[in-house]
């Protein structure tokens, strides 16, 4: 009897190991700069016949193109509006809906996409593994130049060779593949530095263009105000997000795991109402040796009204025309009160609307937009989209009194516990996190290296983006931040805690439990801190150094809080005797525990 559950146990291990699924098999052959789109649909068919699957890429290059790909229409939050994109016909590499328990083997791999294209789809899927391969674009979305010579009346460029273009009616003019950009977007790339700067494309519109080599241009016109230095990286791209690089939508337990992003078009991984992700070593750059100096045309990673744990880990971001990694939900604003029960809800950023933000069975928090105060919370009973930018929700129980036009729900069920460590934030023009969650969140052993803007913003709003909600348990520890916040001065406070609660509610405030304690920030301006409507804030045990990076800008508090109460300023290292001043503003001698001057104001 022993002997025959042994051999039992065996074969139930045997039944329960994972099928691999090996490409090659479906006509898909590596190196052949032929389209593998239709033998991976194939492959990817295939693991539906399998309770788990390794869908297995041999070592090498692998072409996909829009032409046979799978068409989808999904509305994705932060990507574009009506106006931009009013049709959201977008066409994927690889698809996988309704799947589970498949891991993507890429073996280190390249997967090159052509045109534009959703690398992957991942949509109510589970247990989704994609690791050990590369992302690139055969064209790039964003063209790229090298400054040579400049003058108040010309400018020599050196185009980099992936960045297609032409030279019609003496003007350049970018294009890719079926692709033509039409709307301008320019960032300024500062290589020796390793900093980003805000630039136009205007001043080229304008001017005349000749080619004097195969990828060197000469442009006449003015450039008088157009700043710059020889070896600057001038980058362009459409501002208009159409695509996205990757989309996770509506699935849990997904890993990525090695990948390397060369080239993201679009907005960047978007994770939309999915649950427990774990992102260990993805790198959001460009291929070494390549000489490109961007890599993602917006934010590296963006989650959107995501639950259950979000973790980074081991991961780089450099090159970005946005933020690295941005974590948050969506406000819909209360349009008409129907009944005791049920709202018609508004979307009401132009690039956010058209997908479920509600379904049955949510938690939602009652909060006026203009203060951000949270009121009442209610359950969802039943929910739909009655056009794209309106939803009509019925709750299980009356909504209080309170409640008005104007007023805006938050879906607290669709909220992460969030931790990002042992990364890198550099290259970005903007900031390197935004989180915005109720649930736990960790930031850790990271390294900022000159974030155009501030390094972490926790910021809250129902007026402007409408991206969801308060913070209720922050750590920020053991990071470095080194001379972030170029492009943002006089604002250029390194963290920054700015919830838009335009109106203040006495003894209300909009976060709570944030400890930054034990970093190093290397700074070469006067701006550390700003924080405003907290609960609990504490900063300790943190380390100043000051650096030249940049000129010195006027003299201003080095932390900045509005509107706190329990602040504990105690023990940080500012490398001299004479410590900067805490400025307080709507705040009381009995808010703040420092062993800092403060400069108290009403």
């Amino acid at each position: 009897m022993k002997k025959y559950f042994a051999v039992l146990l065996l074969f139930s291990c045997f039944q329960v190991r994972a099928q691999v699924i090996d490409v090659t098999k479906f006509g898909v052959n590596p190196n052949t700069f032929a389209d593998a789109t239709e033998g991976v649909k194939k492959a990817i068919n295939a693991t539906k016949e399998q309770p788990e699957s390794v869908l297995n890429f041999p070592k090498g290059r692998y072409d996909f193109w829009p032409d046979n790909a799978t068409e989808t229409y999904y509305y994705i939050s932060n990507s574009s509006s009506e106006k931009e994109f009013p049709v959201k016909k977008q066409r994927v590499g690889l698809f996988l809906k309704g799947l589970k328990n498949i891991t993507i083997e890429g073996n280190g791999s390249v997967f090159v996409f052509h045109g534009k294209m959703v690398t992957w789809v991942l949509d109510s899927c589970e247990n989704i593994t994609i690791q050990n391969l590369a992302i690139n674009y055969e064209r790039p979305g964003m063209s790229e130049m090298t400054i040579k010579e400049l003058t108040p009346t010309s400018v020599i460029a050196s185009i980099h060779p992936d960045s297609k273009f032409a030279i019609i009616n003496n003007r350049l003019e970018w294009y890719g593949e079926k692709w033509m950009t039409r709307n301008y977007h320019a960032v300024l790339v500062r290589p020796t530095e390793g900093s980003l700067f805000y630039s136009k494309w205007d001043p080229f519109l304008a001017s005349k263009a000749e080619k004097i080599d195969p990828l060197t241009v000469k442009f006449t016109g003015d450039f008088s105000k157009f700043k710059a230095q020889p070896n600057d990286v001038l980058t362009i791209r459409d501002p208009y997000r159409d695509y996205v690089c990757a989309f996770n939508n509506r699935s849990k337990n997904i890993k990525l795991h090695n990948l390397k992003m060369y080239s993201l078009h679009g907005l960047g991984i978007v994770s939309q109402f999915s649950e427990n992700l774990n992102f260990d070593s993805v790198f959001v750059e460009p291929e070494k040796g390549s000489g490109r100096v961007i890599a993602s045309s917006a934010d590296g990673m963006h989650f959107s009204g995501c639950k259950g744990q979000i973790t980074i880990n081991n991961c780089r971001f450099n090159g970005l025309h946005d933020d690295p990694v941005n974590v948050h939900g969506t406000h819909l604003i209360v349009s008409e009160i129907v009944s005791a029960t049920s709202l018609k809800l508004k979307f009401m950023h132009h690039q956010t609307y058209g997908f479920e933000a509600f379904i049955s069975g949510d938690t939602v928090a009652y909060l006026h937009a203009s203060s951000l105060q949270i009121f009442a919370q209610g359950v969802v009973k039943t929910a739909k989209l009655i056009s794209e930018r309106e939803m009509l929700v019925e709750m299980q129980k009356p909504f209080t009194a309170e409640l008005k036009v104007g007023d805006a729900l938050e879906n607290i069920t669709w909220t992460p516990s969030v931790v990002i460590k042992n990364s890198l934030f550099a290259g970005t023009i903007s900031r390197g996190n935004l989180i915005t969650t109720r649930r736990k969140v960790v930031i850790e052993n990271n390294i900022y290296y000159r974030t155009g803007m501030h390094a972490i913003l926790i910021e809250n709003d129902a007026s402007g983006w409408y991206e969801s909600g308060p913070v209720t348990d922050v750590t920020i520890r053991s990071n470095q931040f080194i001379e972030c916040g170029h492009n943002s001065s006089p604002n250029n406070y390194v963290i920054s805690i700015n919830p838009q609660n335009h109106q203040l509610v006495p003894n209300y405030y909009v976060h709570k439990n944030i400890r930054i304690a034990d970093n190093v920030f290397k700074v070469y301006d006067y701006p550390i801190l700003s924080a405003r409507s907290t609960d609990g804030l504490t900063f300790i045990n943190n380390k100043i150094i000051q650096t030249n990076f940049l000129k010195v800008g006027e003299k201003r508090p080095a932390i900045l809080l509005t509107g706190n109460t329990k602040v504990n300023i105690n023990g940080n290292d500012f490398g001299s005797e004479e410590l900067p001043v805490v400025s307080l503003l709507n705040m009381q001698k009995t808010d703040i525990r420092s062993d800092m001057k403060f400069d108290l104001k009403h």
